[in-house]
């Protein structure tokens, strides 16, 4: 059999000009790596290139990630570029905020256990004691923050102390119905996901299926976008949507929005800690 090879994922973004992609390819292949997987974008309206590659080392070079880091940070230099790398054998470290609906939380406890989503779960947060037990259950840690209008500061900045405590990356709201404030929004900006149980834009709001029941729709979603303090406008990651017709009453839409909330939620995450995502202005660039 085999040894394992480390894969790792270099992204960058910087000015569109020519040479970029010769640069990066060049300077992977000057350090004996092989290139697995390459895909770029050029916004032209912005005059902005994004740039993501899979690579790994050659089986007779013994260098770590960490010596080519200073090589490549030159090159960068010279690009005005932005760039990280990642190791694709670590977990993302993640907080899964929820209240009181189980599905989009079964769904990723599912794809987690399944090697679906390269995720470590560091702790199931929620407003409400209904989830608990599925907690327990996967021996995931479980924090209790009732929210109310006296407390919400409180309550936010515990949020943080957890995130910062466990060196989480990434916030996914399955499913939880507090709106977070301006502040805490700012703070996690572009490190957390929130599922919308509609196809943005429209049907905004509380009862979205019971507005679409009333509309005659034939066609629901859902919609996973990166939390913003303008509420339900963040940068879009993906939508799922479901063909309905005129027998569907508002229950009937409510079970079939689920399926569609489930699978928008599970690719944005997926594709954010696979690092296929990049902001662009208010849209999202995925490979």
């Amino acid at each position: 059999m085999s040894s394992t090879v480390s894969d790792f994922i270099i992204t960058a973004t910087c000015p569109a000009n020519s040479g970029i992609i010769s640069a990066v390819t060049g300077f992977l292949s000057e350090s004996k790596c092989y290139i697995s997987e390459l895909s770029q974008f050029d916004d032209e309206h912005l005059g902005h290139l994004f740039l993501r590659a899979r690579f790994r080392f050659d089986n007779d070079v013994s260098a770590d990630i960490e010596s080519i880091k200073p090589g490549f940070s030159v090159v960068a230099e010279k690009l005005n570029m932005k760039w990280d790398i990642f190791d694709t054998a670590k977990p993302m470290r993640v907080v899964l905020m929820v209240s009181k609906f189980d599905h989009c939380l079964t769904d990723l406890l599912y794809r987690r256990n399944k090697g679906e989503l390269n995720i470590n779960i560091t702790a199931i947060v929620s407003n409400h004691l209904d989830l608990r037990p599925m907690a327990e259950r996967e021996g995931i840690r479980f924090v209790y923050l009732p929210v109310n209008k006296e407390n919400k500061p409180q309550q936010e900045a515990e949020l943080l102390n957890i995130v910062e405590e466990t060196q989480t990356e990434l916030v996914v709201l399955a499913r939880y119905m507090q709106i977070l404030s301006d502040s805490l929004c700012k703070k996690l900006a572009g490190k957390a996901i929130n599922i919308h149980h509609s196809f943005l834009p429209g049907f905004k709001g509380a009862s979205p299926y019971h507005q679409a029941y009333q509309r005659g729709v034939k066609l629901i979603g859902a919609t996973a976008h990166y939390v913003t303090s303008d509420l339900d406008e963040g940068p879009i990651i993906d939508q799922e949507v479901q063909r309905v017709d005129h027998t569907y009453r508002p229950n009937d839409l409510v079970v079939a929005g689920r399926n569609t909330e489930t699978i928008a939620l599970a690719r944005a995450v997926k594709y954010h800690t696979e690092h296929r995502i990049f902001l662009d202005e208010n849209k999202t660039v995925i490979f």
